[in-house]
């Protein structure tokens, strides 16, 4: 029987199982004792990355699967298995200490993502247990479970309401921590439940629910439905009801204005709507990082080619009659008879990358890694970045972008709550086309309500004042305001009670309101822009307001000319505008509403589409009454904020979901067009006026304005020199129903034919607005720009849950800590609390990241190509026996210990340019553009500098020393001192040449600078004094100390340091007089 009843409310493919089956209390009723019950996830939710088993072997296959890891650990291999002429110690240690490092440093992000599980994970909640309230752990948490949550609590699970302690069976919620929607939003008990308050009452339920199975979707909850079995005259009888949204509470949601509730958990742990919604964001990769990753081809194919050289250069002159080995050799003879067997070519030439395979900068990824983890607290760290209002500073939930900030090109911004300061303030509305403004000197009132011009007075009579007393109450019924009751002592209210809503001029206006009967709310939603309810006093009324778009064409009748005439108007002065209408229902006419919406909300799918119908039918014939206008400031410092950002050279774009009016209104006051502008509009307004096809027209439309923008010869100066040389600048509107004609892909299914017209015209206007924009549009606007040929830098900002997929989709997301929530600001790369900041972290923190990072990047290839040049060209003198020039300490220590340190505090402290200078000037923001440091002409610049230096080494060492003796016995220079002076001049040297290129010195600085040098010293002084009895060869016994005692090796050493020096000195010569005349730098 309760099958047939399930299977009669619920039908369902029998092909699939897309439904489960939860007993309330895991109380199955009677007749399922023999089926076997269903297995759910428990309630712990998982971020962490790791488990404590699977650490090591998960993080080493992530950290292999970058390509100089894995290519380093192929080369320790090769020296394990291959007979090479270093030691595999060589290339092993500076790995592990790579692998080492990282891994350190994910494990402990990780740490602390278990940390925060577990806090989560073991909170306490109560669940029903045998009439009882136990208190357990979340974690513990089952489906089927009976829970009870008490005000300010968090649900701890996904759980249908059973009851609540109001009388009514509701209860208010707010998702803030979901959507973004700090307004409590009104969620109700299932009908044949809210009786059951108590403990044992909740316990003796005998009810069973079959529901879906878990979806992301957080405003969806279909093919649902309640059964429970009640007794009525000693009678058992199965009731079924449809459950819907607005049945279902949401893990991460909050309990507000209602003392307890009791819920049925149903999707617990992973598999809550929450969990399902986390979306990790995608990798994104810095313009840095591409260039990178180019020049380690480059710089591995330079190894290749080294290898290949030297191996045909060993075979060329092993054959050669007059380099004959010595007759003492042993492998002479053996070589000789197989020296041209592939194997053997095979291995050489692995030998060869071995012994020149540093010129590939594996520590400069930790170096990277570290740079970015420690640079991004100085972003938290800055006062300047601090808000006194909100009491918080910035935050970075991605440090891998830091560089990314310096290379913006487009900047695509929200308005409300972005560019203002989402702060309403109720100015004045039109009722019947006369308009009252708020009291002024000069304002003229009527009957208590000021005019707007003190010139004339509206005729009032009875019929004016039932209109305005219409008018008021429909503002006063038509919200969404909630009344939080304040506790009391015997009987004596504390304080007077609380009102809460999303908008604070309805709190103004809801006393008015204590005498009607609310007997339907059609809520809000961005889709129909409006929402109504059904009240009763005397008669049965309809109010209704929202955007004049949505309105107006609903509307039969009222003062429709004048009402929008104002509306415009008041947009056009930045004013949000709200149109008011209503209608009178009969009895009759409401009982058929109520009959429709009752039908809508039982039915078990399509419910959302039924309901959309029936809101359609409902809010139809209404009578237009009047309109609202709020002021919504804008923020401050948000014009100059824009100002800079076009001195810099990107491009502005505001993206919003108001009408045009009002966004055009606040563009004008935040600098973004300006009176001198030509404004270009691409709307559906401009589009419908003509008889001839949308596609026709839109597409007559792109030509024209393409041939005024693009096709002028005029507009190829760069945007930022227009407004400098008289140009014609252009601003371009949009909304969007026309960009939805230009996305909407072709019948052949590719990409619209008019994206490429509408981005060149774009791209050419000094300031893009595309008002009246859907979430998923924004994203749509940003991917395009983002996916073009020149690959532009993309940053969004916003500050609401309906900026979050441009925020996602752009290369870098910034979210504001407004006043909507806190889901922009989870789900973006960079949280700061006010538009104003944003000029301070572009310009500033931006500007020096990137140089600094860049400077990292070259300077690491540069000092590897020095450090092993000379390596290849000591094969020419040792006859390409692949003996090495730096013992295996040296090249152990030189990345990690000898160059390290001094340009890893360069890359966290280094301020070429005063902060100060760099904020008053965004023009500098110009000369790091489009990656300007990491092109190929620096990255050519650098490798010639360091071909340079390598070949002063070694050619400045083999004519200088190469018969010079150390001790009075006639001792000659060897091969390990002739490697040991180029290798103690190569040091200094690129130690020396940061020191020349910092320009902001700290105390820091000094230290690791000259404690790294020092260090040197002292180690080579060690590392040479002492026989070390791990090592069979004492090759460097001696070696340092001898040579330091030697004053040609001395003052050959400093000879080749000045002398590589010398292109820097030159360069810095001429260079510093004109940096002087434009800033002080280095302050």
């Amino acid at each position: 029987m309760f099958r047939r009843g399930i299977d009669r409310w619920c039908p369902r493919d029998e092909k699939r199982v897309d439904s489960r089956t939860v007993y309330v209390g895991h109380h199955p009723p009677p007749g399922t004792e023999s089926f076997l019950p269903q297995h759910f996830r428990n309630n712990r939710i998982v971020s962490s990355k790791y488990t404590y088993w699977n650490f090591i072997p998960k993080n080493l296959f992530e950290q292999f699967r970058r390509i100089a890891n894995f290519y380093f650990l192929i080369i320790f291999l090769v020296q394990v298995i291959v007979d090479t002429p270093t030691s595999p110690v060589t290339s092993g240690l500076p790995l592990f200490f790579v692998i080492i490092v990282t891994a350190i440093k994910q494990g402990y992000e990780d740490w602390l993502r278990h940390k925060a599980d577990n806090s989560v994970n073991r909170s306490p909640v109560y669940v029903v247990v045998e009439g009882n309230v136990v208190r357990t752990q979340s974690e513990k948490i089952q489906v089927g479970d009976v829970v009870r949550v008490k005000e300010d609590e968090t649900f701890p699970c996904d759980l249908i309401l059973l009851s609540s302690s109001r009388d009514d069976g509701l209860c208010y919620v707010t998702t803030a921590s979901l959507d973004g929607e700090s307004s409590q939003k009104t969620y109700f008990a299932v009908r044949d439940t809210i009786a059951f308050r108590t403990d044992m009452e909740i316990d003796s339920l005998n009810a069973t629910i079959e529901c879906e199975q878990p979806q992301p979707d957080l405003y969806k909850f279909e093919f649902a439905c309640f059964s429970i079995k009640l007794k009525f005259n000693h009678l058992c009888v199965f009731t079924f009801s449809s459950l819907g949204p607005g049945n279902l509470l949401l893990r991460g949601a909050t309990l507000k204005n209602t003392d307890q509730i009791y819920g049925v958990a149903i999707y617990t742990g992973m598999e809550t709507k929450m969990a399902l919604n986390y979306q990790g964001k995608s990798q994104k990769r810095s313009v840095v990082e591409k260039s990178i990753n180019v020049f380690l081809i480059v710089y591995l194919c330079l190894l290749i080619s080294k290898s290949v050289i030297g191996t045909i250069l060993k075979y060329i002159w092993q054959n050669a009659p007059t380099n004959d080995e010595a007759w003492y050799n042993p492998k002479r003879a053996k070589d000789k008879e197989g020296n041209m067997v592939p194997l053997k070519i095979f291995t050489d030439f692995l030998s060869y990358m071995v012994l020149f395979n540093f010129i590939i900068p594996v520590s400069m990824y930790v170096t990277v890694e570290m740079q970015k983890f420690f640079g991004s607290y100085f972003i938290t760290w800055d006062k300047d970045m601090y808000d006194d209002q909100l009491g918080e500073g910035a935050l970075v939930n991605t440090s891998d972008l830091n560089e990314e900030l310096g290379q913006v090109s487009y900047v695509f911004t929200d308005k409300t709550g972005t560019l203002t300061e989402n702060n309403m303030e109720f100015i004045e509305c039109c009722i019947d086309g006369f308009k009252y403004k708020y009291p002024t000197i000069d304002a003229c009132v009527v009957d208590g309500l000021p005019t707007n011009d003190g010139t004339f007075s509206r005729p009032y009579g009875r019929a004016e004042k039932e209109r305005e007393e219409i008018f008021f109450h429909a503002l006063c019924l038509c919200h969404t305001v909630q009344v939080k009751e304040e506790d009391s002592v015997d009987g004596v209210v504390k304080q007077q009670c609380t009102y809460i809503a999303s908008s604070p001029d309805e709190v103004a206006l809801i006393e008015g309101s204590y005498w009607y009967q609310c007997l339907h709310v059609l809520n809000f939603d961005p889709v129909r822009r409006r929402m109504s309810v059904i009240v009763q006093a005397r008669k049965i009324l309809l109010f209704c307001k929202g955007a004049d778009s949505s309105i107006f064409p609903r509307v039969k009748d009222g003062k429709q000319d004048e009402i929008k005439l104002h509306v415009e108007q008041n947009a056009l002065t930045g004013l949000r505008t709200l149109c008011v209408a209503y209608k009178e229902l009969t009895q009759d006419e409401y009982d058929h509403i109520n009959a429709q919406l009752h039908e809508a909300k039982m039915a078990l799918k399509d419910r959302d589409e039924k309901l959309a119908q029936v809101y359609d039918d409902i809010e139809s014939n209404l009578h237009i009454i009047g309109a609202t206008a709020v002021e919504d400031s804008l923020q401050e410092l948000a014009a100059e904020t824009i100002e800079a950002l076009h001195s810099a050279g990107m491009h502005v774009w505001v993206l919003t979901g108001d009408k045009m009016e009002t966004a055009m209104a606040t563009c004008y006051a935040c600098s973004l067009f300006h009176r001198n502008m030509k404004l270009l509009q691409l709307t559906t307004k401009h589009i419908e006026e003509y008889e001839a096809r949308k596609e026709d027209k839109l597409h007559e439309l792109l030509l024209e304005m393409h041939k005024a923008v693009v096709q002028d010869k005029k507009c190829s100066y760069p945007n930022s020199l227009r407004s400098w040389s008289g140009i014609q600048e252009y601003g371009l509107i949009i909304d969007g129903a026309a960009l939805s004609l230009i996305m909407k892909p072709s019948q052949d299914g590719s990409s619209s034919n008019y994206e490429d017209l509408f981005l060149q015209i774009c791209q050419r206007c000094t300031a893009v607005l595309c008002c009246r924009m859907a979430p998923l549009q924004k994203a749509q606007i940003v991917k395009l720009v983002k996916n073009t040929k020149e690959n532009p830098v993309t940053l969004a900002i916003g500050d609401g849950a309906n900026d979050v997929s441009m925020i996602l989709e752009a290369h870098v997301g910034i979210g504001l800590k407004g006043k909507e929530g806190c889901q922009a600001a989870r789900n973006s790369d960079y949280a700061i609390p006010k538009f104003k900041h944003l000029r301070k972290l572009l310009l500033v923190h931006g500007h020096l990241y990137y140089i600094r990072i860049a400077h990292l990047v070259q300077y690491f290839f540069y000092k590897n190509l020095c450090f092993i040049l000379p390596q290849f060209l000591f094969q020419f003198i040792c006859g390409f026996s692949q003996q090495p020039l730096y013992d295996a300490a040296y090249l152990i220590c030189y990345n990690i210990c000898f160059t390290s340190l001094p340009i890893l505090a360069y890359s966290l402290l280094e301020q070429h340019i005063n902060m100060e200078a760099l904020k008053k000037e965004p023009s500098l923001y110009r000369n790091i553009a489009n990656n300007a440091m990491l092109q190929w002409k620096p990255f050519l610049y650098w490798t010639f500098l360091g071909l340079f230096n390598g070949l002063v080494f070694f050619f400045g060492t083999y004519f200088l020393c190469n018969n010079s003796i150390l001790e009075n016995s006639g001792q000659v220079f060897g091969n390990w001192t002739f490697g040991t002076v180029v290798y103690t001049a190569l040091v200094f040297t690129v130690n020396l040449k940061l020191a020349l290129d910092t320009r902001c010195w700290t105390w820091i600085n000094h230290f690791v600078l000259w404690g790294s040098l020092g260090f040197f010293v002292i180690f080579s002084f060690i590392w040479g004094s002492i026989i070390w009895p791990f090592l069979m060869h004492q090759r460097m016994y001696s070696v340092f100390i001898k040579m330091s005692a030697s004053p040609p090796a001395c003052l050959t050493i400093m000879l080749l340091i000045v002398v590589s020096l010398v292109p820097d000195i030159v360069v810095k010569i001429i260079r510093k007089p004109v940096r002087r005349e434009k800033l002080q730098v280095g302050d």
